[in-house]
């Protein structure tokens, strides 16, 4: 089967950094939910894990050779489960305890691109494009205004910065994730694959450590959570960002994640009633500008 062309490619790629920006910009409203139906971090990082497993399992068994690493082996699939797995996972839902939904979509997506940049400059010795950079700025200018009501500690905001530092951990995780996925050469598949299987013997820690209350919680809440954390989160997302990763580079496909906090502002209005103020439409329309100026800068992540 011959290769698809380049522009092909390049379409699939786009393609799958705009699903995953949509999937997780609704994470943020479902992961808020998750707090409003008295779920904790440990409740909904078990059902996402145990969720995405069940769903890959049986493609697992039969594509990754040796099993449950493939090609990546056990070394790499280690340290990218380290990053993506469980931790990531406490850390989102742990911080949508203290800070608003729009909190994790403002901060996490736009530092995601920012981070990716400073780490291939600075560890790897990479060269950022003049163009890059503006865009970068513009990005950094957009969440600045986007968050600015939101981090000025009002009353109803009490311990949103415990939140915040939450997701920038989370900004930091998932950009040395692609950088490392890209640089090892890592399929979409296996890597989605390795990364959901290898955190199924660390969900029995949770339960020692976190409160679990799902025999206590309603089975609509227990469900909602385990399809979209679980399907559509830890299964889907995780392929279509780390295809986007192999096909654009990391520098690329991360600057679609400015687009989440659009995609959660309007499905927060819709789902929870939340409505986007004036200075966070502003801000959004500046990341979105800063992510198309960076998107026109050649990759050399």
């Amino acid at each position: 089967m011959s290769p698809a062309p380049a522009s092909s490619r390049l379409a699939i790629g786009f393609a799958c950094g705009i699903l995953a920006a949509v999937i997780w910009g609704i994470q943020s409203v479902v992961s808020r939910q998750s707090v409003a139906d008295g779920l904790s971090a440990g409740d909904v990082t078990i059902l996402r894990f145990l969720a995405a497993s069940l769903v890959l399992l049986p493609f697992a068994l039969k594509r990754l050779k040796p099993f449950p690493v493939g090609k990546l082996g056990w070394k790499r699939a280690l340290i990218l489960t380290a990053l993506v797995g469980p931790l990531y996972s406490l850390l989102l839902v742990g911080g949508a305890h203290f800070a608003p939904a729009l909190h994790s979509s403002v901060i996490t997506p736009g530092l995601i691109p920012v981070a990716t940049a400073l780490i291939a400059g600075l560890v790897l010795g990479d060269r950022i494009n003049p163009l890059r950079v503006i865009g970068l700025a513009i990005i950094v200018a957009g969440i600045a205004v986007f968050s600015f009501e939101a981090m000025a500690n009002t009353p109803t905001r009490e311990g949103a910065w415990i939140g915040d530092l939450l997701f920038v951990a989370i900004a930091l995780l998932w950009s040395t994730f692609g950088l490392l996925a890209r640089r090892w050469g890592a399929d979409a598949v296996e890597v989605t694959m390795a990364t959901c299987l290898l955190s199924l013997p660390l969900l029995p820690l949770l339960a020692l450590v976190q409160p679990i209350h799902l025999l206590q919680v309603p089975l609509p809440a227990v469900a909602l959570q385990a399809f979209y954390q679980g399907v559509m989160v830890g299964a889907g997302a995780l392929f279509l960002y780390t295809q986007a990763v192999a096909i654009l580079g990391a520098g690329r496909a991360a600057l679609f994640l400015p687009l989440v906090p659009v995609v959660t502002a309007l499905a927060g209005a819709l789902l929870l009633g939340e409505q986007a103020s004036a200075l966070e439409i502003a801000g959004m329309a500046l990341a979105i500008i800063g992510m198309v100026v960076a998107l026109r800068a050649p990759s050399s992540a």
